[in-house]
């Protein structure tokens, strides 16, 4: 089918045609996921597979938003509180001793876990520390992210979350309002500058463009993003992780991810952790 001709069509064909007139390529991402988002793109503004090939091809505002939505990612506050106390308990104090902690958060969508974060390495004294890259696809996202201002999370669950990390360690008197300024009545939360001023945020295509940022990583953060790739695309991007690794470097997935083949090899499952197989070594 030519790139100009939007007639009966897959899903696969509108993808090559997206690809062809966006910086963007989705053809290795899951199948069933894609497909979801894409349907819902189609329901939300009403058109066929053929209309939205054409529009597609004609207006790069609304590809934009075709982007928006196929990237899409729910993320919460300490979500999966479990994982985030296993790193608060065991494995950030490994850190102790780096002069410098360098993080790689990529798709770090609204950034609710990039600043859940840095909460454990300022719990911990090592706020100082850490550097953090965070890195998305999506401009909208990562506006979001910067302005560190949250809506509809008080109910949901995320005092909660906050909680049960830090019960019980020295920390069971720690107040919420330590890092984020509270308004119950507008049910809006919003993170502290003194947080905010340790992320550098960059827009980058996980699938298409190499790291954007010279420094190799001692944790690289991922969750919930390689569950939308297929087989091949997860392990391409899982060898640019192990490339961009310190040596016995740290690799977080979400928890429905996990490694596969060559890489089981390469990494050392430590709890919800995957350690780069590597005697560790401080740099000064």
């Amino acid at each position: 089918m030519g790139l100009n001709s939007c007639g009966v069509m897959t899903y696969k064909e509108y993808l090559q045609v997206l690809k062809e007139h966006s910086p963007y390529d989705f053809s290795d991402y899951s199948d069933n996921s894609i497909f979801r988002r894409i349907q819902k793109v189609m329901r939300d503004h009403q058109l066929s597979l053929e209309e939205l090939c054409e529009k597609t091809q004609g207006n790069r505002y609304f590809v934009e938003e075709v982007v928006e939505a196929i990237t899409v990612n729910t993320t919460e506050l300490f979500r999966d509180p479990a994982v985030w106390k296993y790193l608060f308990e065991k494995h950030i104090p490994v850190y102790r001793g780096n002069n410098f902690i360098n993080v790689w958060h990529a798709g770090c969508s609204t950034g609710q876990e990039v600043y859940s974060l840095l909460i454990i390495f300022s719990e911990l004294g090592l706020l100082d520390k850490v550097r953090v890259f965070a890195t998305d696809i999506s401009q909208k996202a990562l506006d979001i992210a910067k302005k560190g201002v949250y809506q509809h999370q008080i109910d949901r669950g995320c005092m909660d979350n906050f909680n049960t990390v830090f019960e019980n360690h020295g920390s069971s008197s720690l107040s919420f309002s330590k890092y984020f300024d509270v308004d119950e009545k507008n049910d809006k939360i919003s993170v502290k500058p003194f947080l905010k001023e340790r992320i550098k945020f960059i827009r980058h295509d996980l699938v298409r463009n190499e790291m954007p940022f010279y420094n190799k990583v001692d944790i690289v953060f991922c969750r919930n993003v390689l569950i939308y790739f297929n087989v091949k695309l997860q392990n391409r991007i899982v060898q640019r992780f192990y490339d961009g690794l310190y040596n016995n470097g740290s690799l977080v997935l979400g928890a429905h991810e996990g490694l596969s083949g060559f890489f089981k090899t390469k990494f050392e499952r430590q709890g919800p952790i995957y350690r780069k197989s590597n005697t560790f070594h401080l740099r000064y």
